[in-house]
């Protein structure tokens, strides 16, 4: 009925149990930042830049899959893409995946 000596002393903790409770919180925490918070932000800042330097006559691909060259750069957010001869289609930036030929800037002369 009543608590032995031992139980009560392990009873006790104070602050240093409470702060060795959240140690492994803050592991599990900093681990997901770097196994899947940070690979995401780098793959999301390389698209940003990809997708940036578009120009004129690069071959690439959609998220949905089609295959096309960059006839012209509209504005920030879309760009007209020659899929065929004769077919343009506008597309969002942003669902741009790949760029599979780069073509290179022009001299200055």
């Amino acid at each position: 009925m009543f608590a032995t000596p031992a139980f009560a002393q392990a009873a006790g903790g104070g602050a240093a149990g409470a702060f060795g409770s959240f140690i492994p919180l803050i592991l599990i925490f900093a681990i997901m930042y770097f196994l899947l918070i940070r690979p995401q932000q780098k793959k999301m800042k390389e698209h940003k830049a990809m997708v940036s330097a578009l120009r004129r006559g690069d071959q690439i691909v959609t998220q949905g899959g089609l295959i096309g060259k960059v006839s012209k750069v509209k504005d920030e957010e879309e760009v007209e893409v020659e899929l065929a001869e004769g077919v343009k289609v506008r597309v969002v930036r942003q669902t741009i995946a790949q760029v599979l030929n780069k073509t290179e800037p022009a001299e200055k002369a």
